[in-house]
């Protein structure tokens, strides 16, 4: 690139002295059709933040410690010359971050720098900063007026406090010129005087620790702070001096275990000239962003909805940048250029100017056969490029400019042929991308994600490095495929002890039942069966037959066998009680003889039902065992006493009775009273317990096994299960795996079925399971983890190990002890492929040098390490542990001695050398325990680990030993067969076959290798990856595909492109970024579409990007990245869209043109049409489930902090149970809304679930929360939703909402659609009553889009408010509403009285999208009703924007809409003329709609409370998924959706006359129309402004009052508007409406 630069500057300079002996150059100049430009830039919401604090941060992601590494370098520095611009204090900051790394780490921390991925995590540490000095109320007057002065007023105001909590977190003032300040949880300290007077202070010592400040896992805790110690926070910026004050006593402390010292970046407002040369860069700048495209499209003007009103005139931006240099102009970077010969800037300036205007185009309009092979000539000249990226770039964002030149070039038929073939496996068009072998969604990849994707493989690709893996290894593992988890955790019950009550293969009731496996294969209607004669589903149920949920399942097993459910049903019976008194004997069965044995029998019914089933089944057959079993739920079914948990000996025993009395000859009574007394089947209910104990199953006290898989024993499991396993077996049969011949359950248990199940280890997805990086350590010179000695099975220890299990044990607990003994015994059951090792985790300082427990601890040390290799040494520990174990109470410093007696007695007993153990168990070398524990205990703090935890750490993977599940051995050898196969096998394949090269062989130990394959799959174990796989390497790649190698790189991106469309746009653009940026090695497969009959492009687009020309040379400020487009077309209508990051929801605030209808050609003088956006908010997502049911929707959330729990709030949808909030960057919690939501569920946590949920909003990237409730103890049967024909239950739930929602409109409402809610409420109040509006508030809806539509929006909210005696409140979707419209709305409110409020919604990734933005806004008005409002809003009326009300809207507000959720008015159907048109009167329309009427959408009512209980929301959107994929449907999206839906969602018919349009309407009923919408007539597609003036008298007067009371807010006009609920004024408008609508000149 640096010496194309060269060519090219040379080669300009040289086209310039030939110019300037043209004489044509200034006449072009002087031409009025100047090439005009478009620049478009997008600014967080929040102030600035320093580019040093960021640096900072981002290091910290990198490892915890290279913040602190960072902060001592900068410290440390000395002041540099080239530090006094911000171009030169960035460089500097850079410098020092890339000392810290490696290449092409140290490129992408530049990189992620210039972006400023890391300013929300600062932005997040000003709202904890402004907590910090708003919880201590301060002694001195002058610091309490500080702190008031520090929170914005609007924040302060009791009315406004609640919902700015929600808002960015601006950045909390200087107090009294203190820059820092230390938060010790129970004191502020600003001063580091104070500081050293607390810490020297005895009282520190007696503070409560409970009432420290609450830590998060971003936090910078200083790397030497002791575990137990105090914390306290400092706030404050690198760069300062009182930080720098404040860090050296802090990390002095530290160092004698005095405080646990914890930073938070923060520099106050004010403190900017005390943080250093370099310091402040970055926080005095408005934060304008990257990482965003944006797009130019050629709009459809067949309506001409333009807006003829005058552009503002002498309105200019903040920053008139109009010739950004930076942009690349045909292939020249001009600033670049005149830095280099700043002598020649006029000529360099004439030669832009020059390629500027000799390229203006307005695309040339091709015939259909020039058309053909244009994707062909695309890719083409793609290839053929000297740098392919950048031609690929280029062609996409410019397409209808370049289109001509590739039309005319000619074809090579070699690429042609290449890209045809290669469709016969993707198809045209379609778009892929693969990184490092992992496909990654392309429809939702962006800027940072993409780089964060990207850091993780290279920061896992710079770990292995440096543990001396070899780069080819090193591919090898970040390009092995994640193991599937898609046949799910299986549990391999085979056995014995399964009775099955049918067999489909060989009982007589299926025998009529197809065998043919194929037709597993064949389509079937929803819901429907497939009845074939093969054992494919055993739905094997595990229960205790003397519980009720036991009894339950068996009786649901019976209804299913009746209704001939093609399954195989099955039970394994246990007793409860019996498994308890196994756990209590250490997982072996209890011996017992006597009486006792008898009475233990007699009080387990239980085992009793057992042997009677076993009795009958033995000599009457396993039908009528099973009926004994059905039996007993009978009785207990038509007892009184339902509520029982348990069942009762009677109605075992009258069971066993009815069930035998017809086939015995003597009474049964007898047989029973015999089995009762003997102890006849007992070993076999033993056995079938003990299976069932073993197989981990019995604490779930009752569940199915459909297939192996576990679920929970209700109602629709059964159902539910085989549906999730009928895709499998699909699958399975479709690839011939199984056949007639094959049984089923074999094939998938001995494929995938483990022999025990624990919940806390087979997890649900990687947010069940918790694992930690032990690489890391090791890199940082950590060495404890490398110094373990371990124990392995007998026979073993050469052997590589690849699965290790670590064992954190807490010794001086009995629990901690049980765990070690468990880990022996699973060594001593014998393991080929698993080592133990063991981290004591006790506090040393409470251990005395005598302590038994320390003893024990060396003696464990000597035998790993001197006789690991021993046969005896694993027998020698258990024996020592068990004494160890009886005998804890009882140890205490005086029997020292005597316990080093018996550790040398038995060590001599199992063939040890007891003379070792006397020669190491000394108290000197107890004493240097003491200090190796502490050690150990601080590095098992950094892994998350607390004194005193027991766990287990499998390759990384970390299973906490609880309360309510102690790991067994049984439980190890799950994990180590659970791990190797998911994560650990592949690593270790990889590891051995290694080509070691210059390694000494002496180091290639088996424990080395070992070593190697747990840090490995340690660090990988972390990676958030796709299963999903293509294989890239089938597509020919000779003439049509751009191959970049770079055989050092440890990243590989696959792709599969078409450059001409929309996500070519995109993905051309990243890609030639991370070519930039870290150099990967790429194979992009051109894959455009072939035979082409219409442009594939009708856009200029340009993707935002930031480089280092955005940091100024000269002084100190940034003026970051902005999209530029050269030389647009000057007579085509265009309108502008961005394409941001899903997360983002943006907005525009500065654009003095119609960002809808951008005409070049009318800008006059001006060269650069310029906008600025703002990121307003990041969307929060998440998707809420409950198990084994549907998600539950209607559920509803809300959202705040700790202090305001309640600022926003949220619907669950049906649709995959999703939701969505507007967060801040910040700390917030969300909670079930009190009321039903809370009074039913509960969040699914640890323990007994949780109310509220922690979510941290600290990247731009977003984030998505996936989460599980579950209904509360005595709720399970309980509607969330109240039943739709129960209105007393409606109006009850109403009453319930007002309950919990009553303040909700008043200050959380906003938060859902944004912060410009309606401006002084009191003073609406007082207005109101001035011009007599009194009772219940109407609510009003609307949406606009283009100058001309809020014209029209105007115009209809003057003639609402002057029919309307009500006080009206609207709610406009904010999304694409103008800054101008959103600066006048607040005067208007004002000055007419009423009141507003924007809300928005983000379209949800998972609903299928409109690309056009009129359909977007269509698909608006009708998807979103239950959620876009807050919940608190009970009814509102949708008006279109063009309508024209006439009559008081309180009367159609409060119409009786018969219990309906939508009420919409019918289509007229008196003009005779537009009959042709009346779609729905035959066909498709007529057929469906059966004699319904169809509505128009241009006025509907929404009872929000109905359509809420109703569900509507939910139906409305599943019916669109369902219609929108055909192009063909839903041609008027807003008005079709809701009129197909209308037999699911009904709708009230409203009167005709409240809506009349002339398009549909005949003349005679205009007269008694309540309202008039301008509906665009399709026969003479009249422009909208000349048919309003037409066809509505008072349009005109009331256009004319709404513009001059715009003009009197904008500065434009001077004349006085009219006052409220005026007649018309029309003498105060001067404009003349007799000219030409301007819009009709312009054409597409």
């Amino acid at each position: 690139m640096v010496k194309n630069t060269g060519i090219r500057v040379s080669g300009c300079l040289l086209i310039i002295l030939t110019l300037s002996f043209l004489s044509g150059i200034a006449p072009s100049l002087a031409d009025p059709r100047r090439p005009k430009n478009v620049q478009v830039s997008l600014r967080a919401k929040w102030s600035g933040t320093p580019l040093l604090l960021e640096a900072g941060e981002l290091l910290s992601k990198e490892w915890k410690d290279l913040y602190w590494e960072f902060v001592e370098a900068w410290l440390g520095k000395e002041t540099d010359s080239n530090s006094l611009t911000a171009r030169g204090c960035l460089q500097e900051i850079v410098h020092h971050g890339r000392n810290l790394l490696n290449e092409p780490l140290a490129s992408l921390f530049e990189s992620s720098l210039t972006l400023r991925s890391a300013s929300p995590r600062l932005v997040l540490y000003r709202q904890l900063a402004k907590e910090s000095l708003s919880s201590f109320p301060l002694g001195e007057e002058t610091n309490t007026k500080d702190i008031n002065e520090s929170i914005p007023e609007e924040v302060t105001s009791s009315k406004n406090k609640k919902l700015n909590q929600l808002l960015v977190s601006q950045n909390p003032k200087s107090l009294g010129g203190k820059c820092c300040w230390v938060d010790t949880g129970n004191s502020i300290l600003f001063d580091v005087s104070e500081l050293r007077l607390w810490l020297d202070s005895p009282s520190r010592l007696s503070e409560d620790l409970s009432e420290q400040p609450e830590l998060f896992d971003f936090d910078h805790i200083y790397f030497e702070s002791s575990i137990g110690s105090h914390v306290v926070i400092l706030y404050g910026a690198v760069g300062t001096n009182c930080f720098k004050e404040f860090h050296v006593a802090l990390v002095e402390a530290s160092k004698k275990g005095e405080v646990k010292y914890v930073v938070r970046p923060v520099l106050p407002s004010g403190c900017e000239s005390k943080a250093g040369s370099c310091g402040a860069i970055g926080a005095g700048d408005a934060l304008n962003l990257g990482g965003y495209g944006v797009e130019l499209a050629l709009k459809n003007m067949e309506y001409k909805a333009m807006d003829d009103s005058a552009v503002r005139k002498g309105v200019t931006l903040e920053d008139p940048r109009t010739e950004d240099l930076s942009q690349d102009v045909r292939g020249f970077i001009f600033s670049k250029i005149l830095e280099r010969r700043p002598d020649l800037t006029t000529e360099v300036m004439a030669f832009r100017e020059f390629l500027l205007s000799s390229t203006v185009s307005d695309s040339d309009t091709l015939d259909v056969w020039e058309l053909k092979d244009l994707g062909h000539q695309t890719a083409q000249r793609i290839v053929h490029a000297s740098d392919p990226l950048q031609s690929m770039q280029e062609i996409s964002q410019n397409f209808p400019s370049i289109v001509s030149s590739l039309s005319r070039m000619k074809l090579n038929a070699s690429v042609k042929d290449e890209i045809l073939a290669n469709q016969r496996m993707v198809p045209p068009g379609k778009s892929l991308m693969a990184l490092n072998g992992a496909l990654i969604n392309v429809e939702d990849v962006d800027l940072y994600l993409l780089m964060d994707l990207i850091h993780k493989e290279l920061s896992l690709a710079d770990q292995f490095l440096n543990i001396k893996v070899p780069r080819s290894s090193i591919r090898k593992l970040l390009s092995s495929p994640p193991h599937s988890e898609s046949n799910g955790f299986r549990v391999d019950f085979r056995s014995s002890h399964v009775h099955y009550l049918n067999n489909l293969e060989e009982d007589a009731m299926y025998k009529r039942w197809r065998s043919n496996l194929n037709e597993l294969l064949m389509p079937v209607f929803p819901g429907q069966m497939r009845y074939i004669r093969k054992n494919l589903f055993h739905a094997v149920y595990v229960v205790d037959p003397s519980t009720i949920k036991g009894i339950e399942s068996i009786n649901l097993i019976f209804s299913m066998y009746e209704s001939h459910i093609p399954m195989r049903f099955g039970v394994i019976l246990f007793s409860s009680k019996l498994s308890t008194k196994i756990e209590d004997n250490e997982g072996e069965l209890p011996i017992c003889s006597g009486e006792k044995c008898q009475s233990d029998m007699k009080e387990d019914i239980g085992s009793l039902i057992i042997r009677l089933f076993l009795y009958i089944e033995e000599n009457y057959g396993t039908t009528l065992a099973f009926e004994f079993l059905r039996n007993v739920y009978k009785l207990w079914s038509d007892s009184e006493a339902l509520t029982d948990e348990t069942l009762e000996i009677h109605q075992v025993e009258g069971a066993f009775i009815e069930t035998l009395v017809s086939k015995v000859k003597s009474p049964p009574n007898d047989v029973l009273l015999k089995l009762e007394k003997e102890t006849v089947f007992m070993d076999k209910v033993e056995e079938s317990t003990l299976s069932v104990f073993k197989l981990g199953l019995s604490k779930l006290g009752s569940c199915l096994l459909m297939n192996g898989l576990v679920y929970e024993s209700n109602e629709d499991a059964a159902i539910n299960a085989m549906n999730e396993e009928l895709p499998r077996i699909q699958e399975q049969v479709y690839y011939g795996h199984i056949d007639s011949r094959r049984d089923v359950l074999d094939k998938l248990l001995s494929e995938n079925g483990y022999n025990r199940y624990n919940p806390e280890i087979t997890g649900e997805g990687k947010e069940q399971k918790r694992f930690v990086q032990l690489t890391p350590a090791v890199i940082r010179g950590e060495k404890l983890i490398l110094d373990v000695c371990y124990m392995h099975s007998p026979e073993t220890m050469d052997d590589l190990k690849p699965v290790t299990h670590l064992l954190v044990v807490d010794i001086t607990s009995r629990k901690g002890v049980k765990l070690l003994r468990q880990g022996l015994h699973y060594l001593i059951e014998g393991s080929k492929r698993a080592r133990v090792g063991v981290l004591f985790n006790v506090n040393s300082t409470s251990l005395s040098k005598r302590s038994p427990s320390l003893l024990l601890i060396k003696a464990y040390e000597v035998t790993a390490s001197l006789f690991g290799h021993h046969q005896n040494a694993l027998q020698f520990l258990n024996q020592l542990f068990s004494i160890y174990e009886s005998e804890i109470p009882f140890l205490d410093a005086e029997g020292f001695e005597l316990l080093i007696e018996k550790i040398s007695d038995l060590a001599m007993a199992n063939g040890l050398r007891p003379e070792a153990y006397r020669s190491s168990l000394t108290e000197d070398s107890l004493d240097s325990m003491k200090s190796h524990l502490e050690k150990v205990a601080h590095f098992l703090y950094k892994l998350g680990l607390e004194y005193g935890t027991n766990a287990v750490i499998t390759n990384g993977r970390v299973v906490l030993s609880t309360d309510g599940g102690a790991l067994l051995s049984e439980d190890l050898g799950l994990l180590e067969s659970l791990e190797y196969e998911q994560r650990i096998k592949s690593v270790a394949s990889i590891i051995e076959e290694t080509d070691w090269g210059d390694l000494d062989p002496d180091h290639l130990t088996s424990k080395f290798l070992s070593d190697l394959v747990m840090l490995i799959s340690s660090s990988m174990a972390l990676r958030s990856r796709s299963p999903d796989v293509a294989r890239f390497e089938i597509l020919n790649a000779k003439y049509s595909a751009v191959i970049l190698n770079n055989e050092n790189s440890s990243i590989h991106i696959d792709a599969v492109i078409d450059p001409l469309s929309p996500l070519g746009q995109k993905l051309s653009s990243l890609l030639r970024i991370l070519w930039k940026c870290i150099r990967p090695s790429m194979r992009i497969v051109l894959n455009p579409l072939s035979s082409l009959v219409d442009l594939p492009l009708k856009n200029y687009y340009r993707f935002v990007v930031p480089s280092m020309d955005d940091f100024s040379s000269a002084d100190y400020s940034i003026n970051g990245p902005k999209a530029f487009f050269a030389n647009m077309p000057l007579s085509k209508t265009l309108t502008m869209n961005l394409d941001v990051p899903e997360p983002w929801l943006v907005e525009p605030v500065i654009a003095v043109h119609d960002l809808d209808n951008i005409l070049l050609e009318n800008l006059g003088d001006v060269r650069t049409l310029q906008a600025v956006f703002e990121l307003e908010a990041f969307v929060l997502t998440g998707h809420c489930s409950e198990k084994d049911h549907e998600p539950p929707r209607g559920l509803q959330l809300i959202l705040g902090t700790k202090s305001v729990p309640h600022l926003v709030d949220t619907l669950v949808m049906a649709n995959l149970g999703y939701w969505q909030l507007k967060v801040s960057p910040g700390v917030w919690y969300l909670q079930l809304a009190p009321g039903r939501s809370s009074d039913l569920y509960m969040f699914k946590g640890h323990g007994e679930g949780s109310m509220s949920k922690k979510i941290t909003i600290d990247e731009l990237r977003g984030k998505v929360v996936y989460m599980e409730v579950v209904k509360k103890k005595g709720k399970e049967h309980e509607q969330l939703l109240a039943n739709v024909d129960d209105k007393n239950h409606m109006h009850e739930n109403k009453g319930n909402l007002n309950t919990w929602n009553m303040n909700i409109l008043r200050w959380a409402s906003g938060l859902i659609g944004g912060n410009e809610q309606s401006k002084k409420q009191a003073a609406h109040v007082e207005e109101y009553g001035k011009i007599g509006r009194r009772g219940k508030q109407v609510n009003i809806f609307s949406v606009a889009s283009g100058h001309l539509y809020e014209r029209f929006l105007k115009i209809m909210i003057l003639s609402v408010l002057k029919n309307t005696n009500r006080p009206v409140k609207f709610w406009f979707i904010k999304n694409y509403l103008s800054p101008q419209f959103k600066d006048v709305i607040p005067h208007m409110a004002e000055h007419y009285g009423f009141e507003y409020e924007l809300i928005t919604y983000k379209w949800p990734t998972w609903l299928h999208k409109q690309t056009e933005k009129q359909r977007i806004i269509w698909a608006y008005k009708i998807l979103f009703l239950d959620v876009i409002f807050p919940l608190s809003l009970e009814k509102v009326i949708f008006v279109d924007a063009d309508q024209v009300v006439r009559a008081d809207m309180g009367e159609l507000y409060d119409m009786d809409i018969k219990g309906r959720p939508l009420a919409y008015t019918p289509f007229c159907d008196n003009n005779k003329d537009m009959d042709g048109y009346r779609f729905w009167r035959q066909g498709f329309w007529r057929d469906h709609l059966r004699g319904k009427p169809y509505h128009i959408s241009a006025l509907y009512v929404v009872d929000l409370l109905r359509f809420r209980q109703t569900a509507a929301g939910d139906h409305l959107r599943v019916f669109y998924e369902t219609l929108s994929k055909d192009p063909n449907s839903l041609s008027n999206l807003d008005q079709d959706l809701p009129n197909y839906a209308q037999h699911n969602v009904p709708i009230f018919s409203l009167p005709q006359e409240w809506l009349w349009c002339e398009s549909w309407c005949g003349n005679s009923t205009k007269s008694k129309a309540k309202t008039i919408d301008l509906c665009n007539n399709p026969m003479t597609k009249e422009p909208k402004l000349q048919g309003a003036r037409r066809i509505i008298s008072e349009w005109v007067d009331l256009d004319g009052e709404a513009r001059a009371f715009t003009a009197k807010i904008l500065g434009e006009e001077t004349e006085t508007p009219s006052e409220p609920v005026s007649g018309p004024r029309t003498e105060a408008i001067a404009t003349d409406y007799a000219e030409e609508d301007r819009e009709s000149m312009a054409e597409l």
